[in-house]
């Protein structure tokens, strides 16, 4: 978990954001259109209430162009320019110095029109959303783990060369081969932050840090074949924090406008780049996703007078007033808040805490079906007889698996509340992904192997889970 923040001035509005949208695309114009060919990658980011964000990354200085229907290209407007970054403080300062993030790529984005039904670019074809989401994939945790620690503390380290030992690209191919109709990544997608140790497994593996050059072999190659199956709904992660890699969550993932003092460039300006509102986007005419950043949430007991606090406390409660007009929603942040995390903590008792203090002993309003979380390194199913929503956790995407929970825990955790009795309980140290797909009643969830293979198949009805192995 990442440390408490101190928070530094308000956070943006989604007003002020499309008004800096709408500036960036006035002023993009004035280079002439880069070559298609010079993108190395491209995918379709879900931005607030469900808008589509064409977003591509180039070698160029300039944006190349899109076409939607056919119709006259487009330019793309620059989201983030290709820069080294100096040298700010990281969360490994006590075992190695990371040196600047050195960004060669231009970041460039382009808003799909809705209605659209074909996109290109260049010779790309670009996944478009569907106004009735039937199936929806959950990936999350996904880099290979390089993760030194200050002796004699043991590093974490994977063989990241070793498609047995790091199956990413495997599992994100196999994703794609399921069609689904909407991606969404739980978080935690960088985890190159530190040398490897000589001896280590991935002592062969020369790149490391938080610039263009970790990022793109740990997530952005892995990932392209998805990238072409169906837009994306992004989570950040606690590795995506400002003293991590929150420099590539903004420049990269992050649907909305760059803004200069939340883009995780300055240690003072934490407070702010910690931390991105809540927004919705529509599942289908009943149905909503509510995207959370929980990413810096500490791993502190819940004081609702704290700053974090005070700001997780505002944000659940503008996510669910924008969940509100639709009579279904899925609730979907990185930490598991009703489910164990590493070690067989139940839970984030911060977020706990300002739930239960907003919407009492249920935690979540009546129309929260379900909850989606990655965080904890295997695939993980969690619901309680005492009405409050279920959780299904894909943490399993390729990074290094955690041991399986012994049952019953001993001794036995309870969750802070003192409240929650726990019905069903899955859980399997097993690289893999799950789909979320709409059924005449409600949900199914299904959990499947690297291979493809079913683990587990539970049916959600309102709040009650029924599964099979």
């Amino acid at each position: 978990m990442a440390p408490t923040r101190h928070l530094a001035g308000p956070l943006p509005t989604l007003a002020a954001l499309a008004l800096l949208a709408a500036g960036a695309g006035c002023s993009a114009g004035s280079d002439s259109p880069s070559s298609p060919a010079d993108v190395r990658y491209a995918y379709v980011l879900m931005g607030p209430d469900g808008v589509a964000v064409a977003r591509a990354i180039t070698a160029a200085a300039t944006c190349p162009a899109v076409s939607f229907d056919g119709a006259a290209l487009v330019q793309m407007t620059v989201h983030a320019a290709a820069a080294t970054i100096p040298t700010r403080t990281t969360a490994y300062d006590d075992v190695y110095s990371p040196g600047p993030s050195v960004f060669p790529v231009t970041t460039c984005d382009a808003t799909v029109p809705a209605g659209t039904a074909r996109a290109t670019l260049g010779e790309r074809s670009l996944p478009l959303p569907k106004a009735h989401v039937r199936r929806l994939l959950m990936i999350g945790d996904t880099g290979c783990r390089m993760k030194a620690r200050p002796a004699p503390a043991p590093g974490e380290f994977q063989a990241c060369r070793d498609p047995t030992q790091w199956p990413f690209r495997a599992i994100a191919d196999m994703a794609a081969s399921f069609a689904p109709d909407l991606v969404v990544h739980l978080g935690d997608f960088h985890y190159r932050e530190t040398p490897c140790t000589p001896g280590s497994p991935c002592a062969d593996v020369t790149s490391y840090g938080f610039g263009w050059s970790s990022w793109e072999p740990d997530f952005f190659a892995p990932a392209e074949r998805l990238f072409a199956a169906a837009p994306w709904i992004v989570v950040r992660g606690d590795h995506e924090t400002c003293d991590r890699g929150g420099q590539g969550w903004w420049r990269f993932l992050d649907p909305r406008p760059l803004r200069a003092n939340q883009d995780c460039n300055d240690p003072r300006q934490d407070g702010v780049g910690d931390y991105g509102e809540p927004y919705v986007v529509p599942l289908d005419d009943d149905a909503v996703a509510i995207v959370l950043d929980t990413g810096a949430v500490s791993d502190l007991a819940y004081d609702r007078d704290r700053a974090e606090s005070l700001v997780y406390n505002r944000q659940v409660q503008d996510g669910f007033a924008l969940a509100a007009p639709w009579p279904h929603s899925i609730f979907i942040n990185h930490q598991p808040i009703l489910a164990y995390n590493s070690g067989g903590k139940p839970g984030v008792e911060e977020l706990q805490g300002v739930l239960g203090w907003i919407y009492g002993e249920l935690l979540f309003p009546g129309a929260v079906d379900a909850i989606l979380s990655g965080h904890v390194h295997l695939a993980q199913i969690a619901s309680y007889s005492t009405g409050e929503p279920p959780t299904f956790v894909a943490g399993n995407g390729g990074t290094k698996l955690v041991s399986s929970f012994p049952r019953p825990l001993d001794p036995p955790t309870p969750y802070p509340l003192g409240t929650l009795v726990e019905s069903e309980f899955m859980d399997s140290s097993t690289w893999g992904f799950a789909t979320m797909e709409r059924t005449g009643t409600g949900w199914l969830v299904t959990y499947y192997g690297q291979d493809g293979g079913m683990l587990r198949a539970c049916s959600v009805v309102g709040r009650a889970l029924a599964c099979t192995k």
